[in-house]
């Protein structure tokens, strides 16, 4: 039995950070991942200025040989009409790919890592944890995703109860042919939301890699809502009309409609294991990121594992990201007041799809870095 201090179900942004963040706590780590890096994740795949400032990232470190798209403008509309160009007149967000992201996180990280491992057991042996026979802590951390193994054993865990967001979603490299007839810019993403609010889809350029994909809680109609979009996109020529028809799904859950708990005795979960999903965005990246953070925090913090003492964490997330409103049926991403015919006429708006949309929606700019939040 290999013995650790802490063993962390998950090697994606979460699972790296927490890890990250505990370098020089003398605490002895293990990230297990049921895949090799770097891998495919199904994502949209954009970070904000504060996420890249969070995790200390040298830029132009990072942008050698990856892609690094910086993001000044978004293309906003509602499905059916026209759209509004907003330009911020600076560099607001930028474009990654996930399979380079994750892997540059993960890459860093000096602790222990069992990768192309899936677990296939969790089992309590006294106060330890023990996984696969084989490795064994303390404490137990989930940041495996929508369908954590680890979120199994909290509550009820995963299933048909959760009101869960699904997506699918293609990133692909153009050809020289298309990336020429590709009317989408790379400055410039394009968020194009449902009819009935229920959800968005996206064109994201990334130099010569393109990200078409669309997002809803009203799941069963996914594939018809996201085949309308591609056709209308390949119509107007913001996508090459030969787009591969290999769409990924995934699913993740929204932090207001989230009812797993976070804690247990020596368990915490992190990231979209937890549902930390941004409610109005469905972004989660930052989530899981400031997750990481706090609960590496309290992890040092701590006297012990137990449920008691970990519940600190749950605590500093209500702080950070507010009190979840469980049963919540006003829809996914935007509150009451905008589900009326006014809604046409909003998404129309430079000034609501700027400051409202973009700026406070998607980009949260209106919240502070975490390290100043605590």
């Amino acid at each position: 039995m290999e013995h650790y201090d802490i063993i962390v179900i998950g090697g994606g942004p979460a699972g790296s950070t927490l890890a990250w963040s505990l370098e020089k706590s003398g605490k002895r780590v293990l990230i297990i991942d049921k895949q090799d890096f770097p891998r495919d994740k199904t994502c949209a795949g954009w970070v904000t200025p504060a996420v890249m400032d969070t995790l200390e990232i040298d830029l132009d470190d990072y942008a050698q040989g990856r892609t690094l798209q910086p993001i000044r403008a978004f293309r906003i509309g509602m499905m059916g009409q026209a759209p509004v160009d907003n330009d911020h007149g600076e560099t607001v967000s930028y474009g990654i790919r996930r399979c380079e992201f994750d892997d540059y996180l993960l890459g860093r990280v000096s602790a222990d890592k069992k990768l192309r491992t899936p677990v296939k057991s969790i089992e309590q042996n006294g106060r330890n944890w023990v996984i696969n026979d084989t490795f064994e802590a303390p404490l137990l951390i989930g940041a495996g995703g929508h369908f954590c193994p680890v979120a199994k054993k909290l509550g009820d865990g995963p299933g048909s109860h959760e009101t869960v967001v699904a997506a699918k979603e293609i990133e692909f490299e153009m050809t020289a042919a298309q990336a020429r007839v590709c009317l989408a810019r790379g400055d410039t993403p394009e968020i194009w939301f449902c009819r009935d609010l229920k959800g968005y889809a996206w064109v994201f350029r990334k130099g010569n890699f393109l990200n078409i994909g669309l997002g809803r809680e009203d799941n069963h109609k996914l594939t018809a809502h996201l085949n309308d979009f591609v056709d209308e996109m390949k119509a107007q020529g913001r996508i090459p009309a030969d787009v591969p028809g290999r769409f990924k799904g995934h699913a993740y859950l929204l932090y207001a409609h989230a009812e797993r708990p976070l804690v247990d005795e020596g368990v915490m979960l992190i990231g979209d294991a937890a549902g930390l999903a941004y409610t109005q965005s469905g972004e989660g990246i930052r989530p899981a990121i400031e997750s990481a953070l706090i609960a590496a925090d309290v992890i040092r913090r701590v006297p012990d594992v137990s449920a008691g003492s970990l519940q600190r964490y749950g605590e500093a997330i209500s702080e950070r990201f507010g009190t979840r409103t469980l049963n919540d049926q006003s829809g996914w991403q935007t509150p009451d007041w905008v589900k009326l015919p006014l809604a046409s006429c909003l998404m129309r708006s430079h000034w609501f799809t700027r400051k409202v949309v973009t700026e406070k929606w998607f980009l949260h700019q209106q919240v502070p870095p975490l390290e100043s939040a605590l």
